[in-house]
């Protein structure tokens, strides 16, 4: 599969829980902190979620 680096753009602050949830389960705890995962349908559905808070490069 291939692989994807999400960075975290934006603040969780004043999101709610289940986006917070969902930053900590991609890995991302910190502004500008960037994580490599596979590009599974799962994890690609977090992506959107979170869409507005963190950045994608394929």
């Amino acid at each position: 599969m291939a692989k994807i680096k999400i960075k975290q753009v934006r603040s969780a602050i004043n999101r709610t829980a289940r986006q917070k949830a969902t930053i900590k389960a991609l890995g991302l705890s910190k502004l500008n902190q960037t994580v490599e995962h596979e590009a599974t349908p799962q994890i690609l559905g977090m992506v959107k979620k979170v869409q507005h808070l963190v950045e994608v490069v394929e």
